[in-house]
């Protein structure tokens, strides 16, 4: 360790800078919002700098810089482009023990300035020692990825309430415990996805009665339609937090690697030779494992509430008062659509767009026919494999014109996707020949036509 990492208080301290361009600038700035008293010496300056000066936010020498201008100062930045200044400066604030950063010169630094990660309340720093900023940088990026934009909110919230945490709570011990579980339970989802006055609540709730366990947190999150990258940073951090994950065969499992390393993974999907879970089976054991304090995620390919059940789940979960929280993902007729260049609506071809399930019932597909073939919507079919030949005869007995192009995806956005395209009439033939056995969408529309090329050429 070469530097040792602290957080500065410059709150109406004086500091300086020396230098007034674009670099000065990007300090002074950041000197400003931590609330220092800020002084510039440089002989020119940018019209940003001239601007501050001029608002009396900073104060302005137009001259050289001289060795007593770091007298007094909490901190002092060179910021020009002359190394033998940097290095008188840096001898200067030496001499009298100041903290010194000179811009890009780490061998003139006895301060060094870390990528910052921002949430108010909270600073996440990230320094190599002055060896790569551009790598501080790109890690500082990451770190941005994976925090919450309120967390600083959440931070304001536990500060304002810890004296009165500590007045009801004198033991150490169990204050500890108290603040684990509410800053990792349910008042911190409540505020971290916008909802203060119930967060405030259960504080509340949770706070008059401190030795009782907790309720969990069910969140029914998106997968999207397979490629991992493609979950929202939300669902990330939740996946990141559960204590167990149900997930079904619609799920890429690539994704579950994702999950805390330690979280529970249940499969509760049908494959061949296991029947899997019934829905209400489902729906009682998320509440199970949220009644017994867990934090569950319930994950689903797509999105959970486009024929994803996610609507059952919520209202179980509500009946009995446990919290829910819904992710959306990003379904599997957008991904699929998007990876083939195909737009779902345009204005000339296609107005609108038509969502529906094949998903056979009683041996049939039971869908409002007439309503599925104006020549002005594309028609998209989820779980339509096992009754694609049902689907086809009744669109066409309905009307449908038998050339409409038509196009059925396998495993939508993944490595592995095969498309099948045909009119209309030929599909179910083609699909048989191809021997495909899903996951499926059907794409039915003149917008196929329009599928593109990356590179903007249209396809064969």
């Amino acid at each position: 360790m070469n530097y040792l990492p602290l957080h500065i208080d410059v709150r109406g301290r004086d500091c300086l800078v020396v230098g007034g361009g674009a670099l000065a600038l990007r300090k002074i700035e950041l000197l400003l919002r931590a609330g220092a008293t800020v002084s510039v010496v440089a002989k020119t300056c940018c019209a940003e700098v001239r601007g501050l000066a001029g608002r009396g936010s900073v104060l302005l020498f137009e001259r050289g810089y001289r060795s007593s201008d770091v007298n007094g100062r909490r901190l002092v930045i060179a910021a020009t482009d002359d190394a033998r200044l940097n290095r008188r400066i840096y001898a200067d604030c030496e001499t009298r023990e100041t903290l010194m950063n000179a811009v890009d010169a780490p061998s003139a630094c006895s301060a060094i300035f870390p990528a910052i990660v921002d949430r108010g309340a909270v600073q996440v720093s990230v320094s190599t020692g002055g060896g790569s900023p551009t790598l501080a940088r790109i890690v500082r990026g990451w770190i941005e990825a994976r925090l919450p934009p309120r967390l600083g909110a959440l931070a304001e919230f536990a500060a304002e309430r810890r004296e009165r945490v500590a007045a009801a709570l004198p033991d150490l011990g169990r204050r500890r415990a108290f603040w684990e579980r509410v800053l990792n339970g349910p008042v911190a989802e409540r505020l971290l996805t916008g909802a203060p006055a119930r967060a405030e609540t259960a504080f509340a709730q949770a706070l008059a009665a401190p030795a009782e366990a907790a309720l969990g947190l069910v969140a029914l999150v998106g997968a999207g339609p397979g490629d991992p990258e493609l979950l929202t940073l939300k669902a990330l951090r939740l996946l990141q937090e559960a204590d167990a994950v149900l997930y079904d065969n619609l799920v890429n499992e690539r994704i579950l690697d994702f999950a805390r390393r330690d979280a529970e993974r249940i499969y509760v999907g049908k494959r061949q030779r296991f029947a899997g879970l019934r829905q209400a089976a489902i729906n009682d054991l998320l509440a199970e494992r949220a009644l017994a304090g867990q934090r569950v995620v319930r994950l689903k390919g797509g999105d959970p509430f486009i024929f994803g059940r996610g609507g059952e789940e919520v209202e179980t979960l509500a009946a009995q008062g446990i919290d829910c929280v819904v992710v959306p993902g990003i379904t599997a007729a957008l991904g699929a659509a998007s990876t083939l260049g195909i737009p779902l609506t345009h204005r000339d071809l296609a107005q609108s767009v038509r969502f529906v399930t094949g998903h056979r019932v009683n041996d049939q597909v039971n869908l409002d026919w007439p309503e599925l073939i104006n020549p002005h919507q594309t028609l998209v079919v989820y779980m339509g494999l096992l009754g694609l030949a049902e689907i086809v005869g009744k669109l066409i007995g309905q009307g449908m014109n038998p050339q409409t192009p038509a196009l059925l995806i396998e495993r939508a956005t993944l490595p592995e996707q095969r498309q099948v395209q045909a009119p209309l009439r030929e599909l179910p033939a083609a699909v048989a020949a191809a021997e495909v056995s899903g996951p499926t969408l059907i794409i039915i529309g003149e917008v196929i036509n329009l599928r593109l090329s990356a590179s903007g050429r249209r396809r064969d």
